[in-house]
Parts: C-alpha cells; structure tokens; sequence
C-alpha cells in the first residue's frame, strides 16, 4: 500500500465534503498516521461548488499546500459533472471515486475518463437515503474510497466513526452512518 496520499474531494457547500476530509484525517490519526485536512473556500454558500483536501502519510508531512496532483478523487455529486473540472490533475493511474447510479463503464464514456485512472462508482444518493433519511453522501463515499483505495482499513473507519460520532450524536444516527459506509464499502463497483 501507499505510504502518503493526496486526496481531493469535489461537493456542494453543505454536502460534508470537508467533514468527510476532517473524519478520513482523524480516522489515519487513530492508527498513527499523520495527516492534513483542510478545505478550500472562497465566499462560499450552501450549494455552491466547494473542494476539500486530505494528506495521509506514514511520515511526516512537509508540504502544507493544496493538493494540486491528487492520487484520488472524490466527487459527491454528480451534478458537478459539468460545473466543475474535478479530473484536473488527477494522477494518470489515480483513482476517481464518484457519487453515480449508473455504471463505471458508461460514466467513463460519458466524461471520456482515460484508462489508466482507476474509476469507482457508488449510488450514494440512494444509500444516503435509504440509511440516513438525507441526501448527505458525505460519510458513504468515505466508505467508497476506502474500499477503493486501501488508504485506511474498513474496520479503521468505522471504530473512529463510533469514537467521533459518541457523545454528539444519538445512537440512531451512529448505526446510521456505520451503515451508511458499509453498504457504501460492499456495493461500490469498479469499472
């Protein structure tokens, strides 16, 4: 496995897209990984196109910049598609892992995604529905890229979702983002 991963996530304001970054950070933090979170923001509102980064490494990290060259990609909404240049110097064996309820193969026809780039697709709107009642995607495809990528273990994720989400949040909500990312994690198709 990798030992430093750039990831770039693609949303709207109020999706969580920074809240995924800030949970996929503290989740490297609980296995003693280090890490950085952060989002980029301009004058922002609630549904308007937003980024959010994240580093993970073995080491140390020196470089405290954005994330120009992503080794993945996460795109929680697939309305961006035409709004937003989200595969922009996405690496040329990167991974692309998107918000979609169709098929990789016909989602990389359409975007005309080239074949070295590792393309996951998940229906995380349904999932999204169906388990937490709202269109918030933000901690399923965190299950997604996981499943993608490796980056942390599924095990990892969930015991730092329990952790973080303890205290704050009711116990339905909790098992509702656990299965949130499951189904995310087993139904995420590769293409």
């Amino acid at each position: 496995m990798k030992s430093y991963w750039e990831i770039r996530w693609h949303a709207r304001g109020g999706q969580g897209a920074w809240t995924a970054s800030q949970f996929l950070a503290s989740a490297a933090l609980s296995v003693n990984k280090y890490f950085q979170s952060f989002p980029e923001f301009g004058a922002e509102r609630e549904g308007a196109p937003i980024v959010a980064y994240t580093k993970i490494s073995d080491v140390p990290i020196k470089n405290y910049s954005q994330v120009d060259e992503p080794d993945a990609v996460v795109v929680l909404d697939p309305t961006l598609f035409s709004q937003t240049p989200f595969l922009v110097g996405l690496k040329s064996d990167g991974f692309l892992i998107v918000n979609y309820p169709g098929e990789p193969d016909k989602l990389r026809e359409e975007l005309k995604i080239s074949s070295g780039i590792k393309l996951f697709t998940v229906n995380a709107t349904k999932i999204a529905l169906e388990t937490l009642k709202r269109p918030i995607t933000n901690t399923t495809m965190a299950g997604a890229l996981v499943r993608a990528t490796g980056i942390l273990s599924f095990d990892d994720v969930i015991n730092e979702m329990v952790r973080s989400f303890t205290g704050k949040f009711k116990q339905e909500v909790i098992d509702a983002n656990v299965s949130a990312i499951k189904r995310a994690y087993e139904e995420v198709k590769q293409g």
